[in-house]
């Protein structure tokens, strides 16, 4: 999931919690590339859009505090209500545009709490907890991001009138939020090679299947020429019989052995061959359109008998050519700990700059000798990637050096980085590059749709008792 980055001023909360990226921490072993993460659409949004503008908030005096609705026996309070909308209105207020009235933000930000609340609830009952260093890791997170440190950020925080403390709770939510969230619905956004093809063909131009090839497996009941209608039954039926029992699993080529009436059913049993479904007949086109590998028509009449068809392979056709700008880069990564501080760690990749480029030592050099990452054993090289492999803090700063040049220390979920481009290109993607493309895409669909479904079941199941609107 790509975050962009924004700066923390005025509404440093609204900022910094919707700017929190929440991944996992594991990588892989550059420390680079964050695992699959749920996609930003319906998860953790208010809801509201992205093209609103802020109002300041209200100065006058604060009223006693009541509650407004109770979730599952869990209170949310009028003056919780105000500070969320507040904060929702600074942080639309940096995308333009014009806010709607206040009573229909308050109400929108008001339901987006109650969901939250109750999926919350969900995630501690399922014994979902959250430890002390994933928020630090996240709080880090959203300070290099903004390029200030954690104290930087906790002063501000304090300075927009919230408490580190509730801070810290809001984070420690969240990412018990994308937990439960990844462990109810990556089960359900998982996609199939039958999924991309069809993504491909619709994109495509929907029904033209001229351009994808099928392997199809038949068995032929022949119906004569001159045949009574009775006889035709008896033939219709057999062939359902054999499709139903093709259906249950039954092993196709012993079933075309055993009642094919094709001539050539013994040299190849029942296997037509890979080619253009331009090169099929359109009823067979047809009749199988839209079944995955494996799946087993209807009996389809012809002027030759009733045809069972089994969809041994399909290929779609390859996508039109992509070329996207690739970079190559080496990096020198410390990462912070008790006996090296996140400060100290920037202070030394610095030094190693300001010697790299006074001509003073090799970057591939101080790379093996001091980088805590799998690439030091190649100089810090992190070979050719596409853009989107890297989190955002770290391919931000890459995408801003010309070939050669060397970037200031750069903070990320992963540590201290110092980034050298070393050469940029245009690359056509291959067809499996392509694929996985739109694997992601798919998949983000899924996990929108599966996410949708889930949150409305659980705000279904949730016991939610309305006391007084806010005001």
């Amino acid at each position: 999931m790509t975050v962009p980055t924004r700066k923390i001023g005025q509404g440093v909360l609204a900022s910094a919690l919707l700017v929190t990226a929440l991944l996992p921490a594991t990588a892989t072993a550059q420390g680079l590339r964050p695992s699959g993460s749920l996609g930003a659409s319906g998860l953790g949004s208010s809801g509201l859009g992205s093209s609103l503008n802020a109002r300041p908030a209200s100065t006058g005096p604060r009223q006693a505090d009541f509650i407004v609705v109770v979730v599952n026996s869990e209170p949310i309070t009028n003056n919780e209500v105000l500070a969320k909308l507040v904060r929702t209105e600074q942080q639309l207020a940096q995308q333009g545009g014009a806010l709607p009235p206040r009573d229909v933000l308050a109400r929108q930000v008001l339901e987006r709490m109650i969901n939250e609340k109750s999926q919350v609830q969900l995630a501690r009952e399922a014994g979902i907890k959250v430890d002390d260093a994933a928020v630090d890791q996240a709080e880090l997170a959203i300070a290099s991001q903004n390029q200030i440190t954690v104290t930087e950020l906790r002063r501000r925080l304090t300075q927009d009138g919230m408490s580190v403390s509730q801070f810290r709770e809001d984070l420690r939510d969240q990412i018990l939020l994308t937990k439960v969230r990844e462990r109810e619905l990556e089960a359900k956004a998982r996609v199939t090679e039958v999924d991309i093809d069809q993504f491909i063909l619709e994109k495509q131009g929907g029904a033209d299947q001229a351009n994808a090839e099928i392997d199809l497996g038949m068995v032929l009941v022949a119906v004569p020429e001159n045949a009574e209608p009775s006889q035709v039954a008896t033939l219709q039926a057999r062939a359902e019989s054999i499709a139903k029992r093709a259906r249950a699993g039954e092993d196709f080529t012993a079933l075309v052995k055993e009642f094919s009436d094709a001539p050539d059913r013994a040299r190849n049993a029942g296997q037509l061959g890979l080619r253009a479904a331009d090169r099929y007949p359109a009823l067979f086109v047809e009749a199988t359109r839209g079944l995955p590998k494996g799946g087993v028509s209807e009996p389809v009449r012809s002027g030759a008998g009733f045809h069972v068809l089994k969809v041994l392979e399909r290929r779609q056709g390859s996508l039109p050519a992509m070329t996207v700008t690739q970079s190559r880069a080496r990096h020198i990564l410390l990462r912070p700990s008790a006996q090296l501080s996140e400060s100290a760690a920037t202070e030394r990749l610095a030094d190693f700059r300001r010697r790299i480029v006074a001509g003073q030592a090799d970057f591939a050099t101080l790379a093996r000798e001091n980088s805590q990452d799998g690439s030091a054993r190649e100089g810090g090289d992190l070979g050719w990637v596409s853009p989107g492999q890297f989190v955002p803090e770290f391919e931000e700063a890459m995408n801003k050096l010309a070939p050669g040049q060397i970037s200031p220390p750069v903070v990320s979920r992963f540590g201290v980085h110092l980034i050298q481009l070393t050469e940029r290109r245009e690359s056509q993607l291959s067809p499996r590059e392509q694929r996985e493309i739109v694997r992601g895409l798919v998949r983000e669909k899924k996990m929108e749709e599966a996410y949708l479904t889930w949150a409305q079941d659980v705000r279904a199941r949730a016991y939610v008792e309305f006391r007084e609107p806010p005001q």
